[in-house]
């Protein structure tokens, strides 16, 4: 689709761009608006004194002239430099800023939408959005609209300059100008509906390079480098073709430029030496109609390498607009306040399914957990275990039924308030490159470093912390490496209790904890989920021994709730079963 087509929805992206990120930085603006300015009087002024000076030095007069407009010349040239680089300066300094709170505003967009949008795409191809398609942004933040206006005005000068010469030097330059740019503009239009295909494959691309080096292990220990290497292959397949096209664009714009530029200078060439044959020129005047012709492809050239960087710009707005009007599924609620205290959990009712059209993974299910209790939930691998603990987070919603939390439901709080008071450990732990004060409290400086170690002592950390070269000043790597399973687990831990929550979720929280580790453990999560609401989803006997209540699920609805001493004791109950035989067996 080209531009022309789009060109108003694209028009009103772009005033949305420039009012919320461009206009906020009006000061070096205007800086950077005055710095363009004088850069072009002083390029209409120096060829002046270049004809000037040729001109008398044809003559027999004094020499003196000729070192005024000499030197004039020189700290001209000098001045004209030093505001480029200023100009320069303020550009990129500017076009840092601008595109900095966008990626910022990008971020903080993907990590506010739902669990299904980040289950449709993958990291890379996000990244590639918030990196890539803002580069490409650029341009058109630090500088294009001035840039733009002031090579125009650049070019209007020379004309009006070229004019006051004659009127003939006038009319062949303006057509010439002319020209050029409807040339130029064609080729662009062209260009900008493949720009768009490209940078979309190229999206796909970094999504599937970030998704193979993610799964690099598994990839390899199951023998799987053969397909991913033919996934490869495919893919840059694909790559290529629309990769030419798009280069073939920028070709076509470049050597546009370039005949143009020759033809331009030849028709100069022709209309200076038919005035000056007639004696309507001088020497230093023709002098004066090439070194403006030659000044004219300076900004011609600027306008068409502004307008490649536009049509790039154009695919990536389009991009970056289609990813800013995604609204997450689940919005925050008008706000609502807990009750002091343990919280209780009701799901009434509640069907869920991933997919709009697929199979439900819940079906009416209706559960109710009391202040301070302990829910053991059990269940075979996809009976709906680990959907409940994301729907009480609000990572989805349910399609039917409603969730509660304290007799609230739970659309009604703000996400921020929800998440504060639940919280969930899960068996695969996120350990971010940085210290171990940051990867404890994931960067609330809040939290002081008392409560921080108290939490490390009552789970039983002493030891460890007791190693570590710099305390909470250690750095951690990316991915938990020097850090055993059972270690990276206790973080998890702590990361949770430092929160304060009122409704805790351990989702096969201990499942890479060694027996020994495990047990050490197990007094000091007692302490610390006394006085909080605890739903724990396991397969092991073990770790649902300090469960008060037990629920099982089976193909999304529940099968059997209550009193986890009272379902032990009754040999009807599927849980007496489970611990008859072994409840590993039963949940495999």
């Amino acid at each position: 689709m080209s531009r022309t087509k789009e060109n108003p929805k694209q028009d009103r992206q772009y005033g949305v761009m420039i009012k919320r990120y461009l206009l906020p930085e009006w000061r070096p603006l205007v800086w950077l608006g005055v710095l363009l300015l004088s850069s072009i009087a002083l390029q209409l002024v120096n060829p002046q004194i270049i004809r000037y000076f040729i001109d008398t030095a044809q003559g027999q007069g004094s020499l003196t002239p000729l070192y005024y407009a000499g030197g004039l010349f020189i700290a001209f040239s000098l001045i004209q430099q030093g505001v480029s680089v200023a100009a320069s300066y303020f550009s990129e300094n500017l076009g840092w800023k601008t595109t900095n709170k966008l990626r910022v505003d990008l971020a903080a967009h993907c990590l506010s939408l739902d669990m299904s949008f980040h289950k449709k795409h993958t990291s890379g191809s996000l990244i590639e959005r918030v990196d890539g398609d803002v580069n490409a942004l650029a341009q058109f933040f630090s500088s294009f609209m001035i840039n733009l206006a002031g090579n125009g005005l650049l070019t209007l000068g020379i004309l009006v300059l070229l004019f006051r010469e004659n009127i003939w030097i006038g009319i062949v330059m303006a057509v010439f100008v002319v020209g050029s740019m409807w040339a130029i503009q064609r080729i662009r239009q062209f260009a900008v509906p493949i720009w768009t295909r490209w940078r979309q494959v190229n999206a796909e691309y970094y999504g599937f390079i970030g998704e193979q080096l993610e799964g690099t292990e598994d990839t390899r220990a199951n023998g799987a480098v053969g397909f991913a290497m033919s996934r490869f292959y495919e893919l840059t397949r694909r790559m290529l073709p629309m990769r030419v096209r798009a280069f073939l664009g920028y070709f076509l714009m470049w050597s546009t430029t370039i005949l143009v530029f020759a033809l331009g200078n030849a028709a100069a060439f022709i209309v200076c030496a038919f005035l000056w044959k007639r004696g309507e020129l001088t020497i230093g005047s023709a002098y004066l109609v090439f070194y403006y012709t030659e000044l004219l492809a300076k900004p011609i050239e600027k306008i068409r390498t502004q307008l490649e960087d536009l049509q790039k710009a154009d695919a990536s707005l389009v991009r970056i607009g289609e990813l800013l009007a995604t609204r997450s599924a689940v919005q925050d609620g008008p706000g609502a306040s807990l009750p002091r205290g343990p919280a209780t959990v009701d799901l009434r009712g509640v069907t869920f399914a991933y997919e709009d059209d697929g199979p439900a993974t819940l079906r009416d299910v209706n559960l109710t957990l009391e202040s301070g209790r302990t829910l053991g939930l059990l269940g075979r691998t996809g009976s709906g275990k680990t959907t409940i603990a994301r729907l009480l987070l609000r990572f989805y919603d349910p399609q039917q039924g409603a969730v509660l939390l304290s007799g609230t439901d739970i659309r009604s709080f703000k996400l921020s308030e929800l998440r504060s008071q639940v919280a969930m450990v899960t068996q695969n732990i996120e350990i971010l490159a940085g210290t171990v004060r940051d990867n404890l409290t994931l960067l609330d400086d809040r939290i002081p470093d008392s409560r921080i170690l108290e939490v490390i002592s009552d789970l039983g950390l002493d030891a460890w912390f007791a190693g570590l070269p710099d305390g909470l000043d250690t750095h951690l790597s990316s991915g938990g490496a020097g850090l055993s399973a059972g270690e990276g687990q206790l973080l998890a831990f702590a990361r949770v209790f430092l929160t304060d929550p009122r409704l805790v979720i351990l989702d096969e929280a201990s499942s890479r904890l060694d027996p020994l580790t495990e047990s050490r453990i197990e007094a000091a999560v007692d302490r610390l989920l006394n006085n909080r609401t605890c739903i724990i989803i396991a397969h092991r006997l073990a770790t649902i021994q300090r469960a008060d209540d037990i629920a099982i699920l089976e193909q999304g609805q529940v099968v059997e709730h209550g009193k986890r001493a009272q379902l032990a004791e009754d040999p009807a109950s599927r849980f007496n079963r489970m611990l008859a035989v072994g409840m590993e067996e039963v949940l495999v």
